[in-house]
Parts: C-alpha cells; sequence; structure tokens
C-alpha cells in the first residue's frame, strides 16, 4: 500500500503545482476593470498553451476608496505565498508597506495602471497619463476655440493616475490664455453615485459660468453625463471625458460628449501577467511599458481601429 499512497500523493501534489498569479484590480464593478480581467486570462491561455501552468486569481475590493480592503487582499496573498502578484494600487502611499513585503518575499509584483511610491517592483505597465490629461485639455480648448471658462471635477486624492491626468490637462490650458479655470478642487469620489452628487453640486454653483468640462476616469465621467442631462445643459457645455464604458460612448454618439481619451486595459492586464510570468520564470522584463492613449471623437468612431479599442473581446475571456 506504501507505494500506492505516495503515487496517490505525488499526483496530489502535481494537481496543485499551478503558478498562482493574483492579479488585484482597483475595484471590479467598472468596465474598465473587466477589461483588465480579460486580457490578464487572455495571457494565462497563452502561457498554458506553450507549456506553463499559471493559474489567475482575480480579486479585489467592491469599491475603488477601499484602501484598506486592497491591503488586505494584498497581504493575504502574501500569506498564501503567490507566484506573482499583478496591482493596479488604489493609493500611491498606502500600498507601498504591502509591495514591499512581497518584495522581501520573493514575490514579484508589476505594478499596472497607476504608479505607487516605491522600487521594489517588478515592472510598471500603464498609461502615460499625464499625456492622456493634455490630451483631453487640447481636445476641450480646440472645441471651445481657445477660449471660455472651464471646470476640472478631479477623481479622489491617493490615486497617481487620475491626479496625473488632471495635472496634465492643467498643464495643457496652459497654452490657451483666453481659456479659464474656474473650478478645480472639487471631487467625484469612487463611484458614478458619488460622482453624479459632485457634478450636480458643481454645476449648481457654477453652470451660469461654465462653458466645458473635463473628467478624468470612466465613473466621474459617467457621473458628469448623468448630470448635464438632468440639468438640461449637455448641448451648452463641452464635457471631454476620459475611459470608456457604454454609457460614454452613447453619450459621445449623441455629440454631447466632445471627446473621450482611451486607454487600452485590455493590454494593460495582458502585458502584466505577461511580465511578472516572466520574472517568475526568472528573466529579464522592462522597467517601465507605456500602454498608449488614444483621442476619440464623434469624428473617428467609426474608424476600424477605434472599434477594436472600444469593444474589447470580454465575452471570449469572461463566460
Amino acid at each position: 500500500m506504501r507505494p500506492l499512497v505516495l503515487a496517490v500523493l505525488a499526483t496530489l501534489t502535481l494537481a496543485t503545482a499551478a503558478e498562482q498569479i493574483a492579479v488585484i484590480p482597483k475595484g471590479t464593478t467598472h468596465e474598465f476593470w473587466k477589461s483588465i480581467h480579460a486580457g490578464a486570462i487572455k495571457a494565462q491561455r497563452e502561457l498554458n498553451a506553450g507549456g506553463r501552468d499559471i493559474e489567475i486569481i482575480w480579486k479585489g475590493p467592491l469599491k475603488e476608496d477601499d484602501r484598506a480592503e486592497q491591503i488586505k487582499v494584498v497581504e493575504n496573498f502574501i500569506g498564501r505565498k503567490v507566484a506573482g502578484i499583478v496591482l493596479a494600487p488604489l493609493d500611491h502611499q498606502a500600498l507601498v508597506r504591502p509591495v514591499v513585503s512581497a518584495s522581501e518575499r520573493k514575490i514579484p509584483v508589476v505594478i499596472i495602471d497607476s504608479a505607487i511610491s516605491t522600487d521594489r517592483i517588478a515592472s510598471f505597465v500603464a498609461t502615460n497619463n499625464f499625456k492622456g490629461g493634455q490630451r483631453g485639455g487640447e481636445r476641450l480648448a480646440e472645441v471651445l476655440g481657445g477660449k471660455g471658462k472651464v471646470a476640472l471635477l478631479r477623481y479622489q486624492e491617493g490615486s497617481a493616475s487620475t491626479m496625473e491626468r488632471e495635472a496634465g490637462f492643467l498643464e495643457a490650458l496652459k497654452a490657451f490664455p483666453d481659456i479659464t479655470i474656474i473650478s478645480a478642487d472639487q471631487y467625484a469620489g469612487a463611484t458614478r453615485d458619488t460622482a453624479f452628487t459632485a457634478a450636480q453640486n458643481l454645476l449648481n454653483r457654477h453652470s451660469k459660468d461654465i462653458d466645458g468640462i473635463f473628467t478624468p476616469n470612466e465613473s466621474s465621467t459617467a457621473g458628469m453625463i448623468l448630470a448635464l442631462n438632468e440639468t438640461h445643459l449637455a448641448e451648452r457645455i463641452a464635457h471631454v471625458g476620459f475611459d470608456s464604458s457604454a454609457p460614454l460612448i452613447a453619450a459621445l454618439k449623441a455629440g454631447t460628449v466632445k471627446g473621450l481619451v482611451v486607454q487600452d486595459p485590455f493590454q494593460m492586464g495582458y502585458l502584466g501577467v505577461m511580465n511578472v510570468a516572466a520574472v517568475i520564470a526568472g528573466k529579464e522584463v522592462p522597467k517601465q511599458i507605456d500602454t498608449p492613449v488614444v483621442l476619440v471623437t464623434p469624428e473617428n468612431l467609426d474608424e476600424p481601429a477605434i472599434k477594436d479599442l472600444l469593444n474589447p473581446p470580454l465575452d471570449e475571456y469572461l463566460k
């Protein structure tokens, strides 16, 4: 019986020998994160087809303002001794300690989407968010003919990616002396509901003066669209947003959103997993990979490349 028992134990060991990679988004509800997830699954399938045995574990906080929950998720995966971690940090400071802890335990961490204030990472895969914000500012200035009063509805404090977009937007407007920024200190918060409330408050205070508005992520853009529609200001106030989802694309098609600065989250999730898998295998990876941003407007919405970017194959990977 002893050889048989040993054989069974050996089989069980092999069955559980998959290299587990934790993919931890900022949240799990927005379309952006679903695209990240789909890209991660694509990478898993390709790696396994090539002879690896990779298991993606997808887990993150429900809301994008729950720093404590995201820290707990990272710490739990460290305790489980996963082979690697792909992380989109909610806060560039708050997640430093668990990321350093993972590094000390020889668990490679690839950061995606939003920067973190430590160099104890294997790679950083993200959009050039400052440049993306600049594109948004330039588009809004173009729509306004280089003059007018504009507002910035920020996302939330501590989010490095959106802070960089906001800074890029403000920097771009310095080239337009006839554009005045009348509000740049309001925050949308982590959900469409909080963004809707913040947008309502902003419009109640400044609607008679505002000619244009910039919002730096999916939820803030969606909340502003709802508020502009409710107040019947969507036709008068030029709105440029960031990211994409069905409601945002519908508003772009309707002409009530004048432009969307769009990332490639599918590619981001894919490269995040491919990079951490390479590090686990002992290979060198680039310290930073810049995934491009594209300005989508009502004029270029039907171009094939834009359609592909806006419609990642979620059904193929998230069944």
